[in-house]
């Protein structure tokens, strides 16, 4: 189930997603595997440009493709088999080149880790400006900071 979750009078706004941990997302010691979060985020990422219009196969379609600059997480607690928890996205754009996705994970109360996501958008392996068309997409489903 996913959601936009507006603020401050509905001037700004994030995208909320809840998933489950799947048992085979563990690792030996019973939690999820730290390599697993990377997933959730990105499967979030691709349900929030979704929700905005944007999608990653039609922009590869077109030879501009959205790659993963830069990738900061800090990891808070564990989640374990069965868990349930929300993944909330919100995007603000760098200068002319650059969107920073900053996501959360969090379970009931508690804040599971938060992530910062660089993106850049490629052409035939070079750096190009994002289309205009996915910067007026993410300006207008962003959360002002």
């Amino acid at each position: 189930m996913c959601r936009y979750v507006f603020e401050m009078g509905g001037v700004s706004k994030s995208f909320r997603c809840t998933l489950e941990v799947r048992d085979y997302e563990l690792d030996s010691q019973g939690i999820v595997n730290n390599a697993v979060y990377l997933n959730y985020l990105e499967h979030a990422r691709h349900l929030f440009l979704r929700e905005t219009g944007q999608e990653f196969n039609d922009w590869h379609k077109k030879g501009i493709d959205p790659v993963v600059r830069r990738l900061e997480i800090e990891y808070r607690q564990s989640l374990q088999g069965g868990d349930q928890f929300e993944i909330e996205t919100w995007v603000e754009q760098k200068g002319y080149v650059r969107f920073l996705f900053h996501q959360r994970i969090v379970r009931g109360d508690e804040e599971v880790l938060t992530a910062v996501i660089t993106v850049v958008f490629v052409r035939n392996g070079r750096p190009v400006q994002p289309p205009q068309e996915m910067v007026e997409a993410l300006r207008e489903f962003s959360k002002q900071e």
